[in-house]
């Protein structure tokens, strides 16, 4: 269970970042086609490729992300080494522009950018954490892309799910509107999701994220109306 809990916080932007664009990307689809009058053999064909095609593309969007600022970093860090070893004094006083910025000064200022330039390595970390504010990335490209696919499908599939059933035992109820309803509680649990990685209120995460679905489906639905007019 620790290793669980471990993993989902490590991954949670991934998880929700990944199942908002699924659920509202797939979403849009359903409603498109819901405004088009499409059967539901065409709402899947359609959903399944949407999950697949931008699933896909959003994880490899994350993996080569996460790959690019993990070898910046390093080329930063190298070029860090470099500089203590070819331009020592102006490194120094660096050092001691960046804590007498956060306000030390006199004896206190002096002790702790000897401290600090005694070890090669603990100065590397301090420029780079307060000179470039960067932060080594730890986690693996491939299981931030993974677990970006993962909470893609696995959350885009929610809209489909309704048409799927009704492709195997046809259902006589509206359709579209038991997958808004099953949208709209994905789109409540991301929410709540969204405002645990942006530290911000869960009821506005819960609002915001229920407006941009619905944003999204109307948008959908009125361009498969139109077109199902036009077209049709």
């Amino acid at each position: 269970m620790t290793r669980i809990n471990k993993w989902f916080n490590e991954y949670l932007g991934e998880i929700v970042y990944g199942g908002i664009d699924g659920s509202v990307t797939t979403f849009a689809v359903v409603a498109g086609a819901a405004g088009a009058g499409l059967s539901s053999t065409v709402v899947i064909i359609l959903g399944f490729a949407n999950l697949i095609a931008d699933g896909f593309s959003m994880s490899v969007g994350a993996y080569l992300s996460s790959k690019s600022e993990r070898a910046r970093y390093r080329k930063e860090k190298r070029n860090e080494y470099w500089e203590i070893e070819n331009k020592r004094e102006s490194e120094v006083d660096e050092v001691r522009e960046i804590f007498s910025e956060l306000g030390l000064s006199g004896n206190l200022l002096d002790s702790v950018v000897d401290k600090v330039t005694e070890n090669e390595d603990r100065w590397v970390e301090v420029m780079m954490k307060h000179e470039l504010e960067m932060v080594e990335e730890k986690r693996s490209p491939l299981w931030i892309g993974t677990n970006t696919f993962v909470s893609f499908f696995i959350f885009g599939f929610v809209p489909l799910i309704v048409y799927v059933f009704d492709y195997v035992r046809p259902i006589t109820s509206d359709k579209f509107l038991l997958s808004s309803i099953l949208t709209a509680c994905v789109f409540v649990l991301i929410g709540w999701l969204k405002s645990n990685v942006t530290h911000s209120s869960k009821v506005r995460g819960v609002i915001e994220t229920l407006a941009l679905g619905a944003i999204a489906a109307l948008l959908a639905y009125a361009a498969g109306d139109l077109l199902e007019q036009w077209l049709g």
